[in-house]
């Protein structure tokens, strides 16, 4: 069943050991037409800081439950390189970004994710913010 994006944002992510944040926006790569990133709002956990989550590492949307979970610990996603979530990602964070969470990188390769094989179930080809 398709559904819009726009279902995402508000869900609970779920990491392997408990509950992060919330599915606040997404960054959206406008000539792939597919979403790298959510941004998630980690409310009081991290004082606020928002975060930013790979579709590598999304699995399956539990609806009945509002979460989506992804295969990362509170303390990878804590220790996770900063980001300011209100300007573009640059390629330099994004070689920091994927370095640090072991992703291939998706750009030099063929199709939408590059060289890597995705095998998350909630990838999204809509979104907002631009990359």
């Amino acid at each position: 069943m398709l559904r819009s994006v726009k279902k995402l944002e508000g869900l609970t992510i779920g990491a392997s050991d408990g509950a992060i944040g919330k599915v606040k926006d997404f960054y959206f790569d406008d000539e792939a037409w597919v979403v790298r990133y959510l941004v998630v709002d980690t409310g009081h956990w991290l004082a606020g800081r928002e975060v930013l989550i790979s579709p590598y590492s999304i699995g399956q949307v539990a609806w009945e439950s509002e979460t989506l979970p992804v295969n990362l610990t509170k303390a990878q996603i804590k220790n996770s390189p900063d980001i300011d979530t209100a300007r573009p990602v640059s390629r330099q964070f994004e070689r920091s970004y994927y370095a640090y969470y072991g992703y291939p990188y998706y750009w030099g390769g063929m199709g939408l994710w590059g060289w890597g094989v995705l095998s998350g179930g909630a990838v999204a080809r809509v979104g907002r913010r631009r990359l």
